[in-house]
């Protein structure tokens, strides 16, 4: 069954990043001050943020240059752990409202306001898999996008 992630229901803030550092420290990794800045950041846009985007902020945050670069490496491990996900039309990277929660994800990319509405829908995923697997394709994370015009935009 779809779901869709409204925003007034996600966590924020805080708990948002407690959940974040939980699950990362269940994987063996540390939670950096530096990590703690990035995702801060990155939970703090209401659309897909560039990594070019994060690193001003918490360069601004920090009085101290943070260059893009350390922060793509921190966004990937961050997408391994699945604490952030690639909208991979925009080079952009969102915070997952739901640290815990597993997911392919399904994204509808406004073309004009750059807003990426997230969307489960195990079913469509699962049938994307399940033909990946019948063309002899090992499948490891279906990512689909739909660009368009969100609804204020249309």
């Amino acid at each position: 069954m779809g779901r869709h992630h409204h925003e007034h229901l996600e966590p924020t803030g805080e708990s948002l990043a407690g959940a974040a550092q939980r699950m990362l420290e269940r994987q063996g990794e540390q939670w950096t001050d530096m990590r703690a800045a990035i995702f801060e950041v990155l939970a703090e846009f209401d659309k897909p943020a560039s990594a070019y985007d994060i690193a001003d902020l918490v360069s601004q945050k920090r009085s101290k240059r943070v260059a893009p670069n350390s922060v793509y490496r921190i966004l990937d491990l961050f997408v391994k752990n699945n604490l952030a996900m690639r909208v991979e039309s925009a080079n952009a990277y969102i915070a997952n409202a739901h640290p815990g929660c597993v997911h392919d994800c399904i994204f509808l990319v406004c073309g004009k306001c750059g807003e990426a509405t997230h969307i489960d829908d195990d079913v469509l995923s699962n049938t994307v898999r399940k033909m990946a697997r019948e063309h002899g394709f090992a499948p490891e994370r279906p990512v689909m996008e739909v660009l368009g015009l969100c609804a204020k935009c249309a």
